[in-house]
């Protein structure tokens, strides 16, 4: 992958350099964004008035932290005011949303060439990330959900009474199989997901020329690496020989197998890097589900459940 100098795709300056103790906080209905040091909340330490003859760092900027928690970077979407040691990159040329939001990753990247002992501030501009045309390739491939409307979220009526669930045998609502083995030389970028035992991304380690072995709709858990770490794929894929997929027995769509996905998590406890989670002892083990007057699983709850939380109607239903 072609990498540039940050300061060939950004023009590097030093924020507003305001101290936040001397400022007059407000609401952040009414306030401007105060972005400090800080890897938490996309940067936003709190919301201030406005000052008289300074002007806040523009917007579609990234704050990138010199000290501190060194190398923090956000995407900012509206004019904000900063705090010692932050920077902000204005991109030289067009680069949209998705773009600006991956050169966060790379810029982060690259945190381990600092502590708090070697603050990142003459160096800034010379750290190597990926040339636009590489981010632009990467970008067309990820779908951003729509924004959450802003109509209040229906109430979760529904209670999970979990003391009436019952155990289930995995191989009872699953059939189980292996992902495949490639190695590094038969991989080449194409467009196929190619899922690995990461504990990140939905399991998307990157892209391949392959036709996918497996098929959407179905759950990939790790039974090596990060083991037990579990997603819902929503479309095919490649899956490598460290991971196992989970086809359904029963009609399963993206709100069930979030749900799902949620309780094979909570066996990770169980495996380790030296006791991995096989086909052999997945076939073995058990999750608990709530249940119809029958004693079945009870889908339709679930799938209720899920839609009743917050942000789901973002959730594609791929059934």
């Amino acid at each position: 992958m072609k990498q540039v100098p940050i300061k060939e795709i950004f023009d590097v300056r030093y924020g507003t350099n305001l101290e936040l103790n001397k400022l007059e906080k407000t609401s952040n209905a009414k306030g401007i964004p105060f972005v400090s040091r800080t890897a938490q909340s996309n940067g936003v330490s709190a919301f201030v008035k406005p000052i008289e003859n300074i002007a806040p760092n523009p917007c579609h900027t990234l704050s990138v932290s010199g000290g501190g928690s060194v190398l923090e970077t956000f995407y900012q979407i509206k004019s904000y005011y900063s705090g010692r040691d932050l920077y902000y990159l204005q991109p030289i040329s067009n680069l949209d949303e998705k773009e600006m939001i991956l050169y966060c990753s790379f810029i982060r990247a690259n945190k381990y060439r600092y502590s708090y002992g070697r603050q990142a501030n003459k160096t800034l501009g010379g750290i190597l990330i990926p040339h636009p045309d590489e981010v632009r390739k990467i970008a067309k491939k990820i779908n951003v959900p729509p924004k959450p409307s802003n109509k209040p979220f229906e109430q979760i009526k529904l209670s999970l009474k979990i003391g009436e669930w019952k155990d289930f045998a995995i191989d009872k609502i699953f059939n189980i199989k292996k992902g495949k083995r490639l190695t590094q030389a038969d991989i080449k970028e194409g467009n196929t997901p190619f899922i690995g035992s990461i504990d990140s991304n939905n399991g998307y380690r990157e892209y391949i020329d392959r036709l996918p072995n497996h098929k959407g709709n179905t759950i990939t858990i790790n039974y090596n690496g990060s083991v037990a770490e579990a997603f819902y794929q929503p479309t095919p894929f490649w899956a490598s020989d460290d991971v196992n997929v989970l086809y359904p027995k029963f009609n399963m769509n993206s709100y069930i197998g979030l749900f799902v996905i949620s309780l094979i998590k909570l066996e990770k406890f169980r495996f380790s890097y030296g006791r991995k989670w096989h086909v052999g002892r997945m076939n073995e083990s058990t999750i608990r589900l709530p249940v119809t007057g029958t004693g079945n699983p009870d889908w339709k709850f679930i799938e209720n459940y899920i839609k009743a939380l917050p942000y789901s109607r973002n959730l594609k239903d791929a059934k």
